[in-house]
């Protein structure tokens, strides 16, 4: 299976970033990529607070996803929406939601990050429990032969997260991030290797790259990594693109047989 892993720059104005990751997913699916995976934060990546949450949170479906459904079903291709804020109608609050969609533009999992990102980058303190409620469950779905477990950004620093899906018979793993350029030098592909090698899963990592509307740079350096480890696709660091590579079930199978740790 060819997949697409999209790499861009999201800023404030949210009509804009949508047009944007329309587009590039159209290429992809020009290119023939049958799976097409979208950073977190796609359709907006600016500053929050509790008034232009309100404005910027919605439903799902809803303006940030109703395209890609229609895309999906009309184009006949898988497409994970990297991350969407999604009202709650019980909290001032979001989640922070990943979608995955089928080829006929249903929904095929719906997950809402748990691991909530607060930290010191630099100068800028980073709260995301300011503005988010946490999710609680693991989501997972079909691509065709394969089961993937949906997680987003900072999950991946969280090991136990990514056993359990491998506990529940995933092939593949997802990450879109918007990781940022201070901790993505260190920790990046380091961490997206291990989850990879722990679970003898492929692992799809679609960043954010450059500056936000807050100034907080992302790294880029989207990836896909094999079941054993390996970089199969690696983007730069600083522009918009889209990198390609194949999945296929036989190197999962190959690399669990010479290290059967699931198992063990």
């Amino acid at each position: 299976m060819k997949v697409a892993v999209i790499q861009l720059n999201a800023q404030a104005d949210k009509k804009s970033n949508i047009a944007q990751a329309v587009d590039l997913v159209e290429r992809a699916v020009a290119r023939k990529a049958q799976w097409i995976a979208l950073p977190e934060a796609f359709s907006y990546r600016g500053k929050l607070n509790r008034h232009n949450l309100s404005i910027v949170a919605e439903g799902i479906p809803g303006e940030s996803t109703r395209p890609f459904f229609d895309l999906a079903r009309k184009k006949k291709v898988f497409i994970l929406a990297g991350s969407v804020c999604e009202k709650d109608q019980h909290s001032r609050k979001a989640y922070n939601t990943s979608i995955l969609l089928d080829d006929k533009g249903r929904i095929a999992a719906c997950y809402r990050k748990i691991h909530l990102f607060d930290a010191v980058i630099g100068k800028k303190v980073l709260k995301e429990s300011k503005n988010f409620l946490s999710g609680r469950a693991l989501a997972t779905g079909k691509i065709r032969d394969f089961k993937v477990g949906l997680t987003i950004c900072y999950d991946l620093r969280f090991p136990g997260l990514y056993q359990s899906y491998a506990a529940l018979g995933c092939h593949a793993l997802t990450v879109p991030s918007a990781f940022t350029r201070k901790t993505g030098q260190a920790h990046w592909e380091i961490l997206l290797r291990a989850r990879a090698i722990e679970n003898l899963c492929y692992v799809l990592a679609p960043n954010q790259t450059g500056k936000d509307a807050r100034g907080v740079a992302s790294y880029g350096h989207s990836m896909m990594i094999s079941p054993w480890g390996e970089v199969l696709a690696r983007a730069s660091g600083h522009k918009t693109e889209i990198i390609y590579g194949d999945m296929e079930m036989s190197a999962i199978s190959q690399a669990r047989a010479v290290l059967p740790a699931i198992s063990n």
